[in-house]
């Protein structure tokens, strides 16, 4: 099905960038002074997978997704609030049609306080990434993520629930790295019992395959509400089990805002990243700001409640307004989660339904 986008606006790409005092005043910030610069859009909350750390395994999508061309124009209002980084998620999103040209029309935007180019990024499971990966670094790709939760084709199958699905995500791997979209993130959800065995497998993985693969603590964010604090394999546990296979060398972050705590080992062979959220939150330094497959804006991943950005859209908004009113809804950011403490609520979405 092919999709007609609209012209890019003008007020989405400055012909100059604006001098540091009044770049600073304009950028996107939130109630706690924290720049916003990276947005999770989400494409899609319908997934080809059934991991068991996210869904009950019901077939189907819960929430609506957006036109391709509904998606684009959000997206420049975001970035002509100063947005550096998109990320689009889903869901699966290599499952949405006009895909590619949604990365095309946003390889095309400038953020409005950066002479650098907009960074276009896909977290994807890699089902069908083998055919896709070409036409989406040709269309603009910059990085991409794969989600690969063991390196076992008989714990990933256990995993995914899907019969086949190891040997597809091996092979959009390495059509990833023919394209040039390397070097690739390979994420992997520990979960206590489920695959904390593949630790040490993923580290001698990331040597020889010359991918960064980041560790991430299972957060409670699935659809049945079965997590608990004993699920969660702690970034203590996770050092500790990687050094016994090398010592570890820490890496300084690429950019304040990053969410891995990053290592090489001692002989420069392979990039850990570890990322844990809920034994060490990272929240104070966050730069992200979320919108849904139905188009709601979620300050944070934990939020109880959503904000209307295409119900705002629709009822006739202009560009301008939408903006004013992004800038309101980032002021009421959440300063934290909350996770372990006493009185925590779950959000009200799964992830699934929120986009990765």
């Amino acid at each position: 099905m092919a999709f007609s986008l609209p012209p890019i606006l003008e007020s989405a790409v400055p012909s100059a960038p604006l001098n540091g005092d009044l770049a600073g005043e304009l950028r996107l910030r939130d109630g706690h002074n924290r720049i916003l610069t990276d947005l999770r859009l989400s494409v899609t909350d319908r997934c080809n997978y059934k991991c068991v750390y996210c869904r009950t395994g019901n077939d189907g999508a819960q929430f609506s997704e957006l036109p391709i061309a509904d998606y684009a124009r959000i997206l420049r209002v975001f970035v002509s609030l100063g947005i550096e980084k998109v990320r689009l998620t889903g869901g699966e999103p290599l499952l949405r049609n006009g895909l590619l040209e949604l990365v095309r029309e946003a390889a095309q935007m400038r953020p409005a306080f950066s002479e650098a180019p907009l960074d276009i990024a896909i977290t994807t499971n890699g089902h069908l990434l083998a055919k896709l990966a070409k036409p989406l670094k040709d269309a603009g790709l910059s990085r991409i993520t794969i989600s690969m939760d063991a390196v076992d084709p008989e714990t990933f199958t256990r995993i995914t629930r899907v019969p086949g699905s190891f040997e597809h995500v091996q092979a959009g791997i390495r059509a990833a790295q023919d394209a040039g979209l390397g070097p690739i993130k390979i994420n992997c959800v520990l979960l206590r019992g489920f695959n904390d065995t593949q630790i040490e497998a993923f580290a001698e993985f990331s040597r020889s395959e010359q991918v960064i693969v980041r560790f991430i603590e299972f957060m409670p964010l699935e659809e049945d509400r079965s997590w608990s604090p004993e699920t969660v394999v702690p970034m203590s546990e996770i050092i500790a089990r990687l050094n016994a296979v090398r010592p570890l060398v820490a890496l300084p972050p690429n950019h304040p805002s990053e969410t891995a705590r990053r290592f090489t080992f001692d002989d420069g062979l392979g990039e850990i990243g570890i990322i844990a959220p809920v034994s060490e939150p990272f929240c104070g330094h966050c730069s992200r700001v979320r919108l849904t497959s139905d188009g709601k804006i979620r300050t944070c991943l934990f939020s109880q409640s959503d904000h209307d950005l295409i119900g705002l859209m629709y009822g006739g908004a202009s560009d301008d307004e939408m903006s004013d009113w992004i800038r309101r809804i980032v002021q009421h950011k959440e300063a934290r989660h909350h996770i372990g403490e006493p009185g925590f609520l779950k959000p009200s979405r799964s992830m699934v339904h929120i986009g990765g």
